[in-house]
This record gives C-alpha cells, sequence and structure tokens, in this order.
C-alpha cells in the first residue's frame, strides 16, 4: 500500500494524479532521475499513463519485451496489429495476468490483459485488447497526516484494431484506443478541487513486411521486419485548469529472423531485435542551483511535441540515442510444442536506467498453450522489478475452411 499526502493546492494535486499514474514507471525505474543539483544530467522522459507501455505476454517478455517484428500471435494488437493479416488460425485469444512490483513488497498492484483477433479472409484481420491496471490501494492523507481516504486507483484502456495485406508479403494496421484513468477518486470532494478521472482517445499504425523463405547456407529461414507508431492522441488532464499531459507516444521498429535447424522444421529458432523511442517533448537542463540552462520548456502540442522529440534534447544528438530502448531475445521452439526463450532490455542510465534480462517458457497444443516469462534485473538488489513474473493463456480456434498463409514456411 502507497500513501500519499493531499496539500490545499491544484498543483499538489497536479502532482498527486501524475505521481499515481507514473509509479509503474517512476519506481520500476527507481534509478530514473528527478532533476536536482545530483542528477542533472539525468532527464528520464515522464508522461502520463505509462501502464500504456508496459509489456504484458509472457511471449514477448520472456524476449526482453521484443515483439514488433515476432510470427503473429493473439497479442499482436500490442506489439503491432498488422502482423495479425498473417495470422495462420482464424480466430485467436489470450489472457495474461502480471503482478506488480512483487520486489517492493507490494502485493495488491497487479496488471492483466485479454486480447485477440479474428481473421475475415486471407487479407484482412480484426484485434482487440483490454488492458486494466490495479495500482493497490492507496492512503489519502492530508497535511497533518489525517487518512482521507482509502481508494484503489485504476486504469484501462479498449483497443480495436483493423490489419489488411497490400500485397503477398506486406500488410498494415490501425488501431484506435480509449483510455481511462481514475487515480484519485473523491480524495479532493468538498476540498476545493475539481480532481476527475482523465479519459482520452489515442492511435496506433503498424506495417510488416514478410520473407517466407530464405536460404542461409544449408538451412532454410524467414525474415520478418515490423514497424508500429503507437498511443499517438490528444494529452490528457486529471483537473479542470487546463493542465493536459502527453501520451507515452512510441515509435517502435524490429526485426526478426527464423533459422529452421532441420529438414522437418521440427527445431526453429528466432533471433529478435527492437528499438523504441518515445514520441514525447524531452526536459529542459538545469544548473546546480535549479536554474533553466536550455531545453524547450514550453507547453508543446500534440503535432510539435512528436516531431520536436528527435531534436530537442538538451544534449544534442548524444542525449537523443540515449532515449533509445533497445530489447533483444532468442526464441526456440521444439516441434512447436516446447519453447524457450531468453533476452535482454537496455535503457540508458540517463533515461530511467532500467537493465534487466528475461528468460520465458511455453507450452503448446494445437488448440492451446501456456507461456511463462521471469524478469531478472541487471542491478537486483531492492529493485523494484525484481522477481517479475507474467503468466499467458493462449487459445486458438479454426471456425471455417478458410486458407490461411504460414509465413514460416510459405504455405
Amino acid at each position: 500500500m502507497f500513501k500519499f499526502k493531499i496539500l490545499p493546492s491544484k498543483q499538489h494535486l497536479l502532482f498527486a494524479c501524475l505521481g499515481l499514474g507514473s509509479i509503474c514507471n517512476q519506481v520500476a525505474a527507481q534509478n530514473s532521475a528527478v532533476l536536482t543539483a545530483q542528477d542533472k544530467d539525468k532527464r528520464p522522459l515522464i508522461t502520463a499513463v505509462p501502464f500504456l507501455n508496459i509489456a504484458l505476454d509472457s511471449r514477448a517478455t520472456g524476449m526482453g519485451d521484443a515483439g514488433v517484428a515476432t510470427s503473429p500471435d493473439p497479442n499482436s494488437a500490442y506489439w503491432n496489429a498488422a502482423k495479425l493479416a498473417f495470422a495462420n488460425d482464424k480466430v485467436g485469444a489470450s489472457l495474461t495476468y502480471n503482478p506488480w512490483l512483487r520486489g517492493l513488497g507490494v502485493t495488491d498492484m497487479f496488471l492483466t490483459s485479454l486480447s485477440g483477433y479474428y481473421k475475415k479472409d486471407d487479407k484482412q484481420a480484426f484485434g482487440a485488447e483490454i488492458r486494466y491496471f490495479n495500482l493497490g490501494n492507496i492512503e489519502f492523507t492530508n497535511a497533518q497526516g489525517a487518512t482521507i481516504l482509502n481508494f484503489s486507483p485504476r486504469e484501462y484502456a479498449v483497443g480495436l484494431s483493423y490489419a489488411r495485406k497490400l500485397s503477398k508479403n506486406f500488410s498494415m494496421a490501425v488501431t484506435g484506443r480509449f483510455i481511462n484513468s481514475n487515480l484519485t477518486g473523491d480524495a479532493y470532494a468538498g476540498a476545493g478541487q475539481d480532481a476527475k478521472p482523465g479519459r482520452t482517445g489515442s492511435a496506433d499504425v503498424g506495417f510488416f513486411y514478410t520473407i517466407p523463405k530464405l536460404k542461409l547456407g544449408s538451412k532454410e529461414a524467414s525474415l520478418n521486419i515490423g514497424a508500429n507508431i503507437s498511443n499517438i492522441g490528444g494529452k490528457i488532464s486529471y483537473i479542470n485548469d487546463g493542465t493536459a499531459d502527453f501520451l507515452p507516444g512510441n515509435m517502435r521498429l524490429g526485426g526478426a529472423l527464423t533459422i529452421d535447424l532441420d529438414p522437418l522444421k521440427k527445431n526453429q529458432i528466432s533471433f529478435v531485435l527492437d528499438f523504441n523511442k518515445l514520441l514525447v517533448p524531452s526536459p529542459a537542463q538545469y544548473n546546480e542551483q535549479g536554474k533553466w540552462v536550455k531545453g524547450d520548456t514550453t507547453n508543446k502540442g500534440l503535432i510539435s511535441g512528436i516531431f520536436g522529440s528527435f531534436t530537442d534534447a538538451p544534449g544534442g544528438l548524444k542525449e537523443e540515442l540515449q532515449e533509445i530502448i533497445v530489447c533483444g531475445g532468442v526464441e526456440y521452439w521444439y516441434n512447436k510444442t516446447f519453447a524457450a526463450r531468453a533476452g535482454y532490455f537496455h535503457e540508458s542510465q540517463y533515461k530511467g536506467n532500467r537493465k534487466y534480462f528475461t528468460l520465458g517458457a511455453g507450452f503448446h497444443s494445437k488448440k492451446l498453450g501456456l507461456d511463462v516469462s521471469y524478469l531478472i534485473p541487471q542491478a537486483s538488489r531492492n529493485n523494484a522489478l525484481d522477481g517479475t513474473i507474467r503468466f499467458t493463456l493462449i487459445g486458438y480456434f479454426n471456425t471455417s475452411k478458410a486458407k490461411v498463409v504460414n509465413i514460416e514456411s510459405g504455405e
């Protein structure tokens, strides 16, 4: 359980809302910086509703949170909905449960998601995802420390996707999403404040290109390339004074190479690599006395914030490169029944300092599958992410005899 002190000003109200909404980022990246004299070179990117960018499904999180170009599955609506046009089965569904921040001793915080797809025909597919974040019990206190309210903040997002093949090897998808973030409940009722749940909408656009047949020496292989721009939408506000904050807009680029280790294709290994860049303004730079040095401090709009995010870092190109998160991993399948996974997630020490290894395993039949992943922080001592485990249950259903192309074999 967390405690938040309520002070009588809208600035403190806004801080409480953003503080709760970013617990998943701020605490998980416990070494990330605030703009103090001691950490003046550390400028992590802060957004509202960061739960939108927490990877959930156990397959991708077992590979270092890489998934924009992996073969399609029911969780593709989150990673890159364009993959759904190449799904092998007519219908797929997935349910994930993720206890959160167990490394801090928190026992009542969790994320869960339900996602799936439906293939209308060989060229078109529809996807959907619902993700829900329960932040556990929060005790709100006044300036004197007296408890005002016990409340369980909750956030959720609902998204619908449409994917279509534009050629034999290329597809595109669009996603629309509704976001609701209720962080303070009635904690400010009657106190002259005007707190409210934050609500807004966002959109994704994804691209997927596959080369189903390659030759690597004597081995057969396939190559996928993916790109996804997500969470692009109106800013979100928790108070009625015109203050609003950016969504965690994100650009993800990556590739996946799958190699058949034997002629019968019973043994396959895939290598995946993703690059992520938040499309939000970089914080300004301040000196040891807290005075502004350089960097844009204006309240940018959506479009200027997105395009400016590539050039606005006070540290120039060096800092812009620090804002790129690198995720990579490997996946081994035996007879499409058993999977073993490993990966690594790297974020600059100046932009959050999340660095961790991941492990995962999967057990699948033709209709059902269970995936599990486990996170191992690079600096595990008192790390909020230590012991993070995820469980994903997957189901596949062929409800018609419509032909679906297998992108790994081209058949």
